[in-house]
């Protein structure tokens, strides 16, 4: 994304830190994954879009696909390798290899809609991820919980109507994309924050609108676009959750991941953009993850 961008690898590097300096790396299998291939990227953007990506990538320097996205020279590998990341995450958690997976990528995916890059995303890895999934293996029901702190269009975008999905999570309303407010389809459940909403607004929306959505629809397996911009240290937004908060909604989500998924989760970073703050909130996430 170029220099003194917040979208920049040292996120990686902070999450990698904290979960050492925490003691949970140690508990933790580390996988390395192999790029998506054109027909897992393709079960959810078109043919026409992936080729575009492929021919915007440069030779050198820096090439914007919109004016919050841009490609360097290595950007089309990273974007494939982090979807890439999440289909390994779902084979590895549909055959019980791991009892659930958090995908530390870069580029973020969720504003990434079927034909169209925006927001750092270019790739949509959840919706890559939960569509390998219902291809591949025989999972019927499925869900997404996104709590970054922008609306995920993309993913709207991607599984409006579809009814073997519903996706549910909270943002923050108004901010970009500026979308949301208004469901695609019926599945689904995304509750607008307003500007300056804590701990308790947060918590109560996930509560009474977030959680009936994700017991009435059962999912055989959950995925998770797991942000981290929704916390108060975050200077690209304005909601104030801190960082019990997200191991607060980690523990719902597997909660319900026991009752109907047999705890099947995969998880992946979307946004957060205060690495301190990233560190320790991504930490209290895998926490939950690794505990239930």
């Amino acid at each position: 994304m170029g220099p003194f961008h917040p979208e920049c690898p040292a996120r990686l590097d902070a999450i990698h830190d904290r979960l050492i300096s925490d003691g949970l790396d140690g508990f933790l299998v580390h996988h390395a994954a192999l790029p998506a291939t054109r027909e897992q990227l393709e079960r959810v953007h078109a043919a026409h879009y992936v080729n575009e990506i492929e021919a915007a990538s440069p030779e050198s320097g820096i090439h914007y696909v919109d004016p919050d996205t841009a490609l360097n020279p290595h950007s089309l590998s990273a974007a494939q390798h982090a979807a890439g990341a999440v289909v390994l995450a779902t084979d590895l958690v549909a055959r019980g290899e791991c009892r659930a997976a958090f995908c530390a990528v870069r580029p973020p995916g969720h504003h990434a809609m079927r034909s169209h890059a925006m927001g750092f995303c270019l790739f949509n890895n959840v919706a890559v991820g939960l569509a390998h999934a219902l291809a591949e293996h025989g999972i019927e029901r499925a869900a997404v919980v996104d709590f970054d702190v922008h609306h995920g269009n993309g993913t709207e975008d991607i599984f409006a109507n579809d009814s073997r999905v519903v996706m549910t999570g909270t943002f923050q309303y108004p901010l970009y994309p500026y979308s949301g407010v208004d469901p695609a389809g019926p599945n689904m459940h995304n509750v607008p924050l307003s500007p300056g909403s804590g701990s308790d607004a947060f918590r109560d929306a996930f509560s009474r609108r977030c959680l009936p959505a994700l017991e009435a629809h059962r999912p055989q397996m959950i995925f998770v676009s797991a942000g981290f911009d929704a916390h108060r240290e975050d200077p690209l937004a304005n909601l104030k959750l801190t960082d019990a908060d997200f191991g607060w909604v980690t523990q719902q989500i597997v909660d319900v991941a026991k009752r109907h998924a047999e705890g099947r989760i995969v998880s992946t970073l979307e946004g957060g953009y205060s690495l301190p703050a990233l560190g320790r909130s991504v930490a209290a996430h895998v926490r939950m993850l690794a505990e239930w």
